[in-house]
Order: structure tokens, then sequence, then C-alpha cells
């Protein structure tokens, strides 16, 4: 990793993904982020359904704000065909919402293991089959297929990607405005490789996504809402955006935190925090 520590970030670099405060409606999200000065969000696709999707997008314009990515698409290891013919119109859906929504990056979590398999590298295989489908019809929207790497615990259940090296090594079958890969500090501050796959990725123009969260301990049972506040836990961010940075990328850093004491919180308190946080140590 670089040894000079980067200076601090600007606030417009700030995206806030909707699950950071789950707890806030849509218009809540545009109006506190407006009091905060934040000007760029992260969504998902549920709760934007809810809302209706073409008056989400109207929302974001008129608060000014910038939707950096939608998520998530993916789930696409299921070896039944007609389970893979879900999966796939589901998608091509996330892709067509992505576009309406003025975005054009959409985040990919694989999927996990199919229940009775062990096979990783068939699962990983089909998820490869998967993006030849839909990597055309995301380039028809303008839209770029970001896939996630998760931390190994998520491989059984949740996703069999579980490194920069792995999403890579899909990535690359097809053309960077096609498919890339996020970069999540929460699923990769542990591994040694992560510098030189960041520098990897940033070589082929694959950077699509820098997401924020931190590890905290112990983790919470279920695992997936263990991801902790900007400063609470073990992660370097100020190392790993010297990475990213050094590849290249110079687009929004998205805080996305799954934490149910945050739920818990005022929304425009937690916003607020992590606006302060975002400046103090991303």
């Amino acid at each position: 990793m670089s040894t000079a520590a980067p200076s601090a970030l600007p606030l417009t670099r700030l995206s806030v993904n909707q699950q950071t405060v789950k707890q806030l409606s849509l218009p809540e999200l545009a109006d506190g982020c407006a009091k905060e000065g934040i000007t760029a969000v992260g969504l998902w696709r549920a709760p934007v359904q809810e809302y209706g999707v073409e008056r989400t997008a109207r929302l974001m314009r008129d608060a000014g704000l910038a939707v950096t990515s939608l998520c998530r698409g993916g789930f696409l290891t299921d070896p039944e065909r007609a389970a893979r013919a879900r999966a796939l119109d589901d998608n091509r859906a996330a892709i067509d919402e992505a576009a309406a929504l003025g975005t054009d990056t959409l985040v990919l979590v694989s999927g996990g293991l199919p229940p009775g398999s062990r096979d990783l590298a068939g699962a990983r295989e089909r998820v490869a089959e998967a993006l030849a489908v839909l990597g055309p019809h995301a380039e028809e929207r303008g839209v770029r297929l970001a896939v996630e790497p998760l931390h190994p615990m998520f491989a059984a259940d949740r996703c069999v990607v579980s490194t920069l090296g792995q999403a890579l090594d899909l990535a690359e079958r097809f053309p960077a405005h096609q498919v890339g890969v996020v970069v999540d500090t929460y699923h990769v501050w542990w591994d040694d490789q992560a510098p030189a796959q960041i520098a990897r990725a940033g070589r082929s123009g694959r950077l699509h996504a820098f997401q924020l969260a931190d590890w905290i301990t112990p983790l919470p049972a279920g695992v997936l809402l263990g991801r902790g506040q900007l400063g609470d836990g073990s992660v370097d961010f100020k190392a790993l955006r010297a990475c990213v940075e050094d590849a290249g990328y110079d687009g929004p850093v998205e805080v996305e935190i799954f934490n149910e004491a945050l739920w818990a919180r005022d929304g425009g308190e937690v916003l607020r925090e992590t606006a302060e946080r975002f400046t103090a140590y991303a």
C-alpha cells in the first residue's frame, strides 16, 4: 500500500448508501442529505420498488442527489433451468431500474452454493455464464455490472466470489465497460493481495465502485449486520483509499453499513455522524 497518507476527502466525494440509514424513508433520506450537505446516495431495489422507480428518480433529481449505485443484482448460482431464467429476468429488471435512476453502476452479489452443493468452481462458472448474457443488456442501457467479492464467511450462503482476484478473473472475460468490480473495505481489508488486485483492476479500467464500512468484533449472530461505523473497528481506510486512487479511481466513495444499533438511532443523527466520520477517517 502507498506509504503517504492521503489528504482528507471533501464531502462532495461522499455517497451515503441507503442501508446505512435504513430507518429513513426515501423522502427523509433526501431531506436529511440536503441538511448535511451530502450530494450523493446509493440505493437499494426493494425500497425503491416500493416507492416507485420513476418516482424515486424524480425525487433524487429534485433533491440534487446523484445516485452512485443500485444494489443489488446477482444470485446467479442456481443450476436449475427455471430458477436461472428467473434470476436472469430479475437482473435484467435491475439493470433497467439502474438506468431509470440515472446510475451507471449495478452492484452484483454472485450468490452462494446451491443447497447440497460443495462445488465452488462450478458455482463461479455459472456466474460467468450469466454475466455473458447480462453484459450486453447492461451495455445497451448504459449500465456497468460491478461484481462485489464478499468476505469468505459468506461463501456458502451468499457469495462464492470471495476475493478481488476471483472477481477480476470473472470480470476480465468481458469488456471493462460491461463488467468490473466493487472494492468494499469490509470484505477485502484482511487480504494481503488486495493492493495488487486493486492495481490490476485499475489497469484494466474495472474499478467501478469503492465502498466503506469498518470491521468490528465480536461479530453479531448472523454476521451480516456486523458492519461498523467508520473509525469503530480495524480497517485502515486511508491506506485502502490510497490504493484505489493510485489505481486511478476518483469517483464517489460510498459508505454502506448494515448495523442494527445505527438503525435504532435517529436517522438524521446517523447521517451527520457518517459525514463527520467520513471526513475524519476516509
